[in-house]
């Protein structure tokens, strides 16, 4: 009996072990994540193209609060520069954010909540660790909709994307 119970003993330590070892490395990961997030958003606010720009993996993917802003890094940089140049960026700051990993730890994705000059929006995306930093390979911005008022945004919205939804259908 003795026995067994030491063989139990022994599996769970060392089970428990390689479980906190894990968690702790997706700590410091979210850690990580977290800093380079904030360090993005200050960068915006500051108007630091070269830094902000930084952020983003080569192949990344911007993708605004407008149906029809879907950029490539390059594009994103050719749409954002001017307001950089005017130092009439963003000034975003989360207010809640979610981390997730991959089992191999390579990619995380997140959501944030962000309170910014639109008020609530939702930051998301997909960041990759690329020659030990990590990078931003996706990015969405979202404005968010409270329930009660979803009817009038729709009403008032309804126009513009009818006809983007044309010529979406058309394609």
């Amino acid at each position: 009996m003795k026995k067994t119970t030491r063989i139990f003993t022994i599996f769970f330590l060392v089970f428990g072990l390689t479980t906190l070892s894990a968690q702790s490395k997706f700590e410091k990961e979210k850690i990580e994540i977290g800093t380079m997030l904030d360090g993005f958003n200050v960068a915006a606010a500051k108007a630091d193209f070269t830094t902000y720009f930084n952020y983003f993996a080569d192949e990344s993917t911007f993708i605004g609060t407008d149906a029809t802003e879907v950029w490539d890094k390059k594009q994103f940089m050719v749409w954002a520069k001017p307001y950089f140049d005017k130092k009439k960026t963003w000034n975003f700051t989360s207010l809640k954010r979610n981390i997730y990993f991959s089992k191999d730890g390579k990619l995380a994705w997140f959501d944030e909540l962000l309170d910014t000059q639109m008020k609530i929006c939702r930051g998301s995306g997909v960041v990759e660790k690329i020659n030990g930093q990590w990078k931003v390979k996706q990015y969405v911005l979202s404005v968010t909709v409270p329930n009660d008022v979803v009817d009038k945004v729709v009403a008032e919205k309804a126009p513009i994307e009818d006809a983007l939804i044309q010529q979406l259908k058309k394609k």
